[in-house]
């Protein structure tokens, strides 16, 4: 929070200067038109949050089966792990979006559907594919991390792979992979700004729009780091809360 009452302090100081160099006239709230724009301006923040909800829940379950091919004693079984895996991190998000949205309506058009992918569903399509190879390592790495005799033991007691994973090995892999899961989450919420480029009206498209109106971008865009930060903030807050109820954050 004092980040944020340092950075007000600062946009307050410097809006004190010449008019010709500064104006955060067109995001003061105490003015009928600042505070139009910048009720438009969060109006995105709902949108964004959506999105990016929507796309990490995706990405966790993609994730979770990707990772399960990985934990096998089979080599032919891993590869199939390694190849999506590697494939899908090699691909910077940008051209993967494109793909996603202008691309694949021509796939299912070859296939004889007349199939077209909106914004929104474009955004958490790219998100989830590209977050889920992440989220397939953190899955990997936290159950690699539990003691081979508790799937052992799981066996003596007659429970199924499927129980042993449900019962046993995740509920402990899931409390040791928090953070880094949090972390994948606020990297979808940062991400999600892309999804402007192909018309998602979230933060980011609504400061472009916004900038081109004003021609203002030095104070819209300032409100807009502020707005992402003020989100990252509110997550990490959350998720370290989720810590301390789940026993996370505990020293060994």
């Amino acid at each position: 929070m004092r980040v944020l009452f340092s950075l007000a302090a600062l946009l307050v100081l410097s809006g004190c200067g010449s008019s010709d160099i500064w104006g955060w006239y067109v995001v003061n709230p105490m003015t009928p038109a600042g505070w139009t724009n910048i009720k438009f301006l969060v109006n995105g923040m709902g949108a964004t949050i959506l999105l990016s909800l929507i796309a990490a829940s995706i990405s966790m379950v993609l994730g979770l089966i990707v990772a399960l091919p990985g934990l096998s004693e089979r080599r032919g079984i891993r590869v199939i792990n390694r190849v999506y895996v590697e494939f899908i991190r090699a691909i910077p998000l940008l051209p993967m979006l494109f793909w996603v949205f202008y691309g694949l309506p021509i796939v299912f058009k070859s296939m004889g559907l007349n199939i077209q992918i909106d914004p929104f569903w474009g955004a958490i399509i790219t998100l989830a594919l590209s977050d889920s190879a992440f989220t397939a390592e953190i899955y990997r790495a936290g159950i690699q991390s539990i003691a081979k005799g508790q799937t052992e033991a799981a066996k003596t007691i007659g429970l199924s792979y499927i129980q042993t994973m449900r019962y046993v090995i995740l509920p402990q892999a899931i409390r040791r992979i928090l953070p880094p899961l949090a972390n994948q989450f606020i990297y979808i919420v940062k991400m999600s700004a892309f999804a402007s480029v192909i018309g998602m009206q979230e933060l980011t498209r609504r400061a472009n729009e916004l900038v081109v109106t004003e021609y203002r971008p030095l104070e819209i865009y300032t409100l807009l780091i502020v707005e992402y930060l003020v989100l990252v903030l509110l997550i990490s807050a959350g998720v370290r809360w989720l810590e301390r109820k789940m026993g996370s954050d505990e020293r060994g």
